[in-house]
Formats: structure tokens, C-alpha cells, sequence
């Protein structure tokens, strides 16, 4: 089963790419993840990096999460890969893509792809119903808006910066 989250950035894609590759620096702009940390790194955004996140509920309560992945950034494309290798969504392919816009907005598609944790008669019950849209679908949305804020916040500086030069 596949989920898929969806934002509007008002930015360019390269910088949106460069902020959602850049997930050393998520716990920053990201109030919700608790670490992000490579234990093999192959140049920017690519290695694999265990991150953890809370999943908030009413109140003061809040679950965390944690994985591990296989990450890879392509510029190119534009889009961010992950391959969920450890903890309890392992087997999840995640794609992060990059649709540039004609009025200089990128629309972001966050896919998920997995078929429910391998437990017999209930996993795929689980990621349908519990884990897809209340953890992982709920982290998305949040993660989403956070990189859009950070990547709208950059190109305003740019363009600050920019016009500041032309004065």
C-alpha cells in the first residue's frame, strides 16, 4: 500500500531539494524529530541516517519513533530516496519528489510504499488503519510543512539579499 503527501512549497526546487536532503539539520527547523544522525555518510544526503521523531497526541502525550534508512538524493531527478532498513517500518520505500512550477512554487509529492510490518494476521491491518495515517502520514504532514517553511524562508533571504545588491 502506498500513502502519499502532498505540499506546495513557494520556492524553487532546488532550494526545497537542498533543505529536505539536508536532514542532518531537521532537528533545527523541526520540532518534532528528536535526532537525525548518519552512521555512513557518501557526500551530501546520501548514507545511511537513523532518525527518530515524536508523534504528538493531545496534551502533554507523545510517542516516539525511530528508523533507520538507506538515503540517497538526486538533484537530477529531483528527488530524495530512502530505503527503511531497520526498526519497525523496515522494508518502506520513501520518495520525496520535486515538481518545479511555472510561477516558481515546487509542488512536493511524499510517497510511502510498504505492506504493513510482518506480523501474521495483523500487520498489514496495522499500517492501513493505525500506523499509516496516524504515525507515518501524520509525521509527513508535519515534516512537509517544516521543510516548506525553512525553503521559503531561504529564498526570501535570497531574494532580500539579491535585491539589496541591485539598489
Amino acid at each position: 500500500m502506498t500513502i502519499v503527501d502532498e505540499h506546495v512549497m513557494h520556492a524553487p526546487a532546488a532550494i526545497c531539494l537542498r533543505v529536505a536532503a539536508d536532514v542532518e539539520k531537521w532537528p533545527e527547523i523541526l520540532p518534532h524529530y528528536r535526532w537525525v544522525r548518519f552512521h555512513e555518510q557518501d557526500g551530501f544526503g546520501n548514507g545511511i541516517v537513523e532518525m527518530a521523531a515524536w508523534r504528538d497526541f493531545a496534551g502533554p502525550l507523545r510517542y516516539p519513533t525511530w528508523w533507520l534508512s538507506e538515503m540517497r538524493t538526486d538533484p537530477d531527478e529531483p528527488a530524495v530516496h530512502y530505503t527503511h532498513v531497520d526498526g519497525i517500518t523496515q522494508g518502506m520505500i520513501v520518495k520525496w519528489a520535486f515538481h518545479p512550477r511555472t510561477d516558481g512554487t515546487t509542488h512536493v509529492r511524499l510517497t510511502h510504499a510498504w505492506d504493513g510490518p510482518a506480523w501474521p494476521l495483523v500487520g498489514g491491518f496495522a499500517w492501513r488503519h493505525v500506523i499509516a495515517p496516524h504515525f507515518v502520514s501524520f509525521i509527513a504532514r508535519r515534516t512537509l510543512a517544516g521543510v516548506a517553511a525553512e525553503a521559503e524562508r531561504r529564498t526570501m533571504t535570497t531574494t532580500a539579499i539579491a535585491e539589496s545588491r541591485h539598489d
